[in-house]
């Protein structure tokens, strides 16, 4: 029954997606699909994983660690919510990608763990296009400098940027239009400025993420669109 649920919603979303690729001539290969599971329960993902579902995005890496071990481990874990430094010697041991990283303190930390490791890691930088003092993410006029000081490190791979839309999006997608195009604006910026390619742009949830794919976006963290409603909604 909950394979059955959550695997009509991804049809459905597929659809979605599709349509909104077809209205600004891209294709629905170019959108990479982000199940957000913050609270969801682990039979709930395990499910979505069986019916197609290669990336998994966390919030918190604490309830990362109490899932990772139980799930299914063909799949890619993106952390997509605030990394604390004091978590991030658990993150490395799970996570593919970190979408959150806002500050050259936290880069410098990442840095030094995956160097201790040996490892590499893809890392999105979190712009803070709304201006909302409640979410994280670096100031649009603070992303070159910061862009700059971590290309010398050789274990963090600068592959793209992200950002939430505002809270008023969630009643009304069209909100997040200016600070979606606001990324992809620095985004080509960055790529001219600094000779570099950043590949992925993070941005759409479940309330906003047809107006994400028409801003260029080809990340997706969808959480609600898939499992259904739940508290502390953040997908």
């Amino acid at each position: 029954m909950i394979k059955s649920v959550i695997g009509q919603n991804i049809h459905d979303l597929k659809l979605r997606i599709s349509n909104s690729c077809l209205k600004v001539g891209r294709s629905i290969d170019e959108i990479t699909l982000v199940a957000v599971t913050k609270t969801v329960p682990v039979e709930r993902i395990q499910a979505a994983i069986d019916v197609g579902i290669t990336t998994i995005g966390e919030n918190r890496v604490q309830e990362a660690v109490e899932k990772f071990s139980v799930i299914d481990n063909k799949v890619q874990w993106h952390l997509i919510g605030h990394l604390q430094t004091n978590k991030v010697k658990k993150a490395i041991e799970m996570f593919t990608m970190i979408q959150s990283i806002d500050s050259l303190y936290l880069a410098v930390e990442v840095e030094k763990r995956f160097n201790t490791q040996n490892k590499e890691i893809q890392v999105l930088i979190e712009v803070n296009t709304s201006g909302e003092d409640t979410k994280f993410g670096v100031k649009p006029g603070d992303l070159f400098m910061l862009i700059k000081d971590m290309l010398p490190f050789s274990h963090l791979n600068i592959s793209g940027l992200m950002t939430i839309g505002p809270g008023l999006a969630i009643e009304d997608k069209e909100k997040s239009r200016p600070c979606f195009r606001v990324l992809y604006e620095l985004r080509q910026r960055a790529e001219t400025e600094f000779g570099i390619k950043l590949p992925y742009l993070s941005m759409g949830m479940s309330s906003d993420f047809e107006v994400g794919i028409e801003e260029g976006s080809n990340m997706i963290r969808i959480g609600t669109a898939i499992f259904g409603p739940r508290s502390n909604n953040n997908g």
